[in-house]
């Protein structure tokens, strides 16, 4: 079987074509995947246009959205492209079992990103005003006690990997203290956490091991409320039940960690490979936001962002899309297309229009508090370690991908011993 695009009047509901399976279609996982995933959406860009079908873990098909303006489509059209994966027909019809590691990102939850419409209003209302509260109380200054801590480990030895020194562990210890967790769960949350969006074989006992965490810690709470985010959405206005409780800790420490050390990561890549922003930062010309912005277009930190399910068939990007079929967006793959960056080169200083916080009604509501973890974590970085400099070239650094990101995967540097 040949790659072909589902456009045919034709294509009977169910047939194995009809539903992206099939020799030929393009994997978003396993080895090759992981090497070079922007290679791959320039080959299914080519291929197939601004959509293209692909197979997910255990060869579960889906439409990959490439172009800006159709991810900007579906994200904006929850009516269309709803977040309910009861619709999935996959699911429905057994092709996708419960113990897949792919529901882990698409299944269905309790929480706000699997509701649309007023039971979505209802629970991100929660979680909204929960992150606003907790962010108006001292998350920079949790940081910069984290980030010392850290840096403490290793500012006498002159050298030090960045990644998993720094950036793995970092805004997890600071996401304990905002959630009320000990600070002493955060290595393991962090793991786990990491492993839930890698996929594989050990997606769900890390999930369980979450959920277990959050669950006691849930019960802590009620018993001893504090200031913090989980006792917040306990006492929230709108009554969230026990498995609404559980299922927004686990959205929000399991995104917000992942998706914030991944772009720590990029953001040191980039200042530390271009003297010129390293230099203008350590000098105070350049303002940190500024290269954050830059990450946010290039390297986002979730390069696939699952999942959308067609309401009815509709026309996407010149393909026949059926109902209940699986959309995941490629929110990097959309940042760059030719599009509207014929010139990836130019300069995207000051432009917002990314798709690195998703858009539409499910828009992350915690990009502010991300952004103050990075920006403070650089900060203090910068501050704390003099001479700070690449132990290798640029083009040493390698980074691992899964069907969701792109992670890079060591940073080593040295410095003046402290």
């Amino acid at each position: 079987m040949t790659e072909q695009p589902l456009n045919g009047p034709d294509v009977p509901r169910g047939c194995p074509v009809a539903h992206g399976g099939g020799d030929g279609l393009t994997r978003l996982y396993g080895p090759d995947a992981a090497i070079d995933p922007i290679g791959i959406y320039a080959r299914l860009r080519k291929q197939h246009g601004a959509v293209a079908p692909v197979l997910l873990e255990g060869d579960v098909p889906a439409w990959l959205v490439l172009g800006y303006r159709e991810n900007r489509r579906v994200l904006d059209n929850p009516r269309q492209f709803s977040r309910d994966s009861r619709i999935w027909r996959d699911w429905m019809e057994g092709r996708v079992e419960s113990t897949s590691p792919l529901m882990q990102m698409v299944g269905w939850r309790p929480d706000c990103v699997s509701q649309d419409g007023e039971p979505h209003r209802r629970l991100r209302g929660a979680v909204t005003d929960n992150l606003q509260a907790v962010s108006g109380r001292g998350i920079r200054r949790h940081v910069t006690h984290f980030a010392n801590k850290q840096i403490d480990a290793f500012a006498d030895r002159g050298s030090a990997d960045l990644v998993a020194e720094y950036a793995e562990y970092l805004p997890m210890l600071v996401l304990t203290r905002v959630f009320g967790l000990a600070e002493s769960e955060g290595r393991r949350l962090a793991e786990s956490s990491a492993q839930v969006i890698k996929g594989g074989a050990e997606a769900l006992v890390h999930n369980d091991r979450i959920m277990q965490i959050l669950g006691e810690l849930a019960e802590r709470k009620r018993a001893e409320p504090g200031s913090d985010f989980t006792t917040g959405l306990l006492e929230h206005q709108a009554d969230l039940d026990d498995d609404e409780i559980l299922n927004h800790l686990r959205l929000v420490l399991i995104t917000a960690h992942t998706t914030t050390s991944n772009l720590l990561a990029r953001v040191l890549q980039l200042v530390l490979t271009d003297s010129n922003r390293l230099s203008g930062l350590v000098s105070g010309q350049l303002n940190i936001s500024a290269v954050v912005e830059e990450v946010m277009w290039n390297t986002p930190p979730l390069a696939v962002l699952p999942g959308r399910f067609a309401t009815s068939d509709l026309e996407l990007g010149g393909h026949r899309v059926q109902e209940g079929d699986l959309l995941v967006l490629g929110l990097t793959a959309g940042n760059v297309d030719p599009e509207i960056r014929p010139d990836i080169g130019i300069s995207v200083h000051g432009n917002q229009s990314h798709l690195a916080f998703s858009g539409g009604p499910h828009e992350c509501p915690g990009q502010n508090i991300g952004q103050a973890i990075i920006e403070t974590a650089v900060e203090v970085l910068l501050h704390r370690l003099s001479g700070l400099r690449l132990a290798v070239t640029a083009d040493e650094l390698t980074s691992t991908a899964s069907t969701w990101e792109a992670r890079l995967d060591g940073l080593p540097v040295e410095f003046s011993p402290s």
